[in-house]
Protein backbone atom coordinates (compact mmCIF):
# COMPACT_ATOMS: atom_id res chain seq x y z
CA UNK A 1 0.00 0.00 0.00
CA UNK A 2 1.39 3.78 -0.99
CA UNK A 3 1.95 6.11 1.59
CA UNK A 4 -0.62 9.10 1.11
CA UNK A 5 -0.47 11.22 4.21
CA UNK A 6 1.06 14.47 2.30
CA UNK A 7 2.82 15.40 5.23
CA UNK A 8 5.04 11.95 5.18
CA UNK A 9 5.23 11.78 1.25
CA UNK A 10 6.90 15.30 1.67
CA UNK A 11 9.46 14.47 4.59
CA UNK A 12 13.01 13.44 3.98
CA UNK A 13 13.44 10.52 6.79
CA UNK A 14 16.72 10.31 8.63
CA UNK A 15 18.20 13.61 6.82
CA UNK A 16 20.57 14.32 9.84
CA UNK A 17 22.03 10.84 9.88
CA UNK A 18 22.42 11.40 5.79
CA UNK A 19 24.32 14.91 6.11
CA UNK A 20 26.80 13.02 8.31
CA UNK A 21 29.67 10.89 6.83
CA UNK A 22 30.03 8.50 10.41
CA UNK A 23 26.79 6.72 9.01
CA UNK A 24 26.62 5.08 5.54
CA UNK A 25 23.94 5.81 3.15
CA UNK A 26 22.78 2.17 2.20
CA UNK A 27 22.40 1.27 6.25
CA UNK A 28 20.67 4.48 6.44
CA UNK A 29 18.34 4.10 3.26
CA UNK A 30 17.37 0.63 5.09
CA UNK A 31 16.51 2.54 8.08
CA UNK A 32 14.43 5.08 6.07
CA UNK A 33 12.94 1.70 4.52
CA UNK A 34 11.80 0.85 8.12
CA UNK A 35 10.43 3.76 8.44
CA UNK A 36 8.44 4.11 5.49
CA UNK A 37 7.32 0.12 5.95
CA UNK A 38 5.70 2.09 9.73
CA UNK A 39 4.04 4.68 7.79
CA UNK A 40 2.41 1.99 5.46
CA UNK A 41 1.57 0.26 7.78
CA UNK A 42 -0.58 2.51 10.22
CA UNK A 43 -2.16 3.60 7.16
CA UNK A 44 -3.19 0.26 6.24
CA UNK A 45 -4.17 -0.40 10.06
CA UNK A 46 -5.05 2.53 11.39
CA UNK A 47 -4.62 2.25 14.62
CA UNK A 48 -7.50 3.63 16.77
CA UNK A 49 -5.45 4.53 19.95
CA UNK A 50 -1.67 5.26 21.76
CA UNK A 51 -2.04 1.63 22.37
CA UNK A 52 -2.24 -0.04 19.08
CA UNK A 53 0.19 2.93 17.47
CA UNK A 54 2.80 1.79 20.08
CA UNK A 55 1.98 -1.92 18.81
CA UNK A 56 3.20 -0.75 15.62
CA UNK A 57 5.87 1.52 16.42
CA UNK A 58 7.44 -1.51 18.55
CA UNK A 59 7.63 -3.42 15.78
CA UNK A 60 9.72 -0.72 13.86
CA UNK A 61 11.90 -0.19 16.63
CA UNK A 62 12.59 -3.95 16.46
CA UNK A 63 13.69 -3.76 13.61
CA UNK A 64 16.33 -1.05 14.11
CA UNK A 65 17.82 -3.49 17.36
CA UNK A 66 18.38 -5.62 13.86
CA UNK A 67 19.40 -2.65 11.61
CA UNK A 68 22.22 -1.81 14.73
CA UNK A 69 23.73 -5.07 13.23
CA UNK A 70 24.17 -3.58 10.01
CA UNK A 71 25.32 0.16 11.24
CA UNK A 72 28.51 -1.96 13.12
CA UNK A 73 29.23 -3.96 10.09
CA UNK A 74 30.29 -0.83 8.21
CA UNK A 75 32.42 0.18 11.11
CA UNK A 76 29.15 2.46 12.77
CA UNK A 77 26.73 2.62 15.15
CA UNK A 78 23.05 3.87 16.53
CA UNK A 79 24.77 6.23 19.10
CA UNK A 80 23.52 9.05 20.89
CA UNK A 81 22.91 11.67 17.78
CA UNK A 82 21.31 8.85 15.36
CA UNK A 83 18.94 7.52 18.70
CA UNK A 84 17.51 11.06 18.60
CA UNK A 85 17.41 11.45 14.93
CA UNK A 86 15.29 8.26 14.90
CA UNK A 87 13.41 9.04 17.73
CA UNK A 88 12.22 12.58 16.24
CA UNK A 89 11.13 10.35 12.81
CA UNK A 90 9.12 8.30 14.89
CA UNK A 91 7.79 11.28 16.72
CA UNK A 92 7.30 12.54 13.68
CA UNK A 93 5.48 10.04 12.33
CA UNK A 94 3.03 9.73 15.14
CA UNK A 95 2.38 13.69 14.53
CA UNK A 96 1.65 13.36 10.89
CA UNK A 97 -1.13 10.49 11.85
CA UNK A 98 -2.91 12.67 14.13
CA UNK A 99 -1.26 11.34 17.64
CA UNK A 100 0.01 14.32 18.96
CA UNK A 101 -0.15 13.28 22.76
CA UNK A 102 1.71 9.87 21.50
CA UNK A 103 4.89 9.61 24.39
CA UNK A 104 7.73 10.02 22.70
CA UNK A 105 9.68 7.09 24.66
CA UNK A 106 6.76 4.79 24.62
CA UNK A 107 6.94 4.96 20.67
CA UNK A 108 10.65 3.64 20.93
CA UNK A 109 10.75 1.30 24.25
CA UNK A 110 11.36 -1.64 22.44
CA UNK A 111 15.17 -0.45 21.58
CA UNK A 112 18.65 -1.67 22.59
CA UNK A 113 20.40 1.01 21.12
Amino acid sequence: MPITNDKVLQYSFLRGMYRDDYYPDAVVDQGCAILRRLCERIEAERPGGLDALYALTAVATEEFNVLQEAFEAADSEIETIGRELIAEDFWFIANAYGFADADAEALIAERDW
